[in-house]
């Protein structure tokens, strides 16, 4: 158990850096500037202040954000063995859903809003800016529905590709 523990943490530990090193180069090259384009008509790097939460909603209503995102967390880690299922894949579901949570929630308590930084776009049509913990929190919730979806009713939910022995 405190094995688990210590590997979660620092896994979410490390995906957490990996997010604030992004927002923070966000903030140093992006703030200020006219989106920089990576692919003509399809992906820019733009620097954008949320505000809110996912797609812009909720603006300006940080603290019961950040309070939502405690509460949250806490009944993600304390239900944690009925939320996430066993194996590989709910460990990296459980790592990504901290770490994005955490992320954006660092974010909000720090600068008073989340830093977005990755647009994507088809024309006039543009996909709500979004940055890294986002990306996690959203991976986190693919794989949940996708096992979700999978897992046989009355057997175990396993996501690591064993099979549980019936004898």
């Amino acid at each position: 158990m405190l094995r688990r523990l210590v590997i979660t943490a620092a896994a979410v530990a490390n995906l957490l850096f990996f997010d604030q090193a992004a927002k923070a180069a966000a903030v140093s090259f992006l703030k200020g500037h006219p989106p920089r384009v990576v692919i003509e008509g399809f992906f820019d790097l733009a620097y954008v202040e949320n505000r809110g939460c996912a797609w812009g909603m909720l603006q300006g209503h940080v603290w019961p954000l950040s309070i939502f995102a405690l509460a949250a967390l806490g009944v993600m880690i304390w239900k944690r063995k009925s939320i996430f299922p066993p194996g590989g894949w709910g460990a990296a579901a459980e790592v990504m859903l901290y770490a994005g949570v955490i992320g954006n929630l660092v974010d909000r308590l720090s600068r008073g809003c989340v830093v977005d930084m990755f647009d994507f776009h088809w024309g006039v049509h543009h996909f709500p800016v979004f940055n890294v913990a986002d990306s996690f929190i959203t991976v986190a919730a693919a794989i949940l529905i996708v096992h979700g979806l999978f897992a046989k009713s009355g057997s175990p939910k396993r996501m690591d590709g064993e099979c549980d022995d019936e004898a």
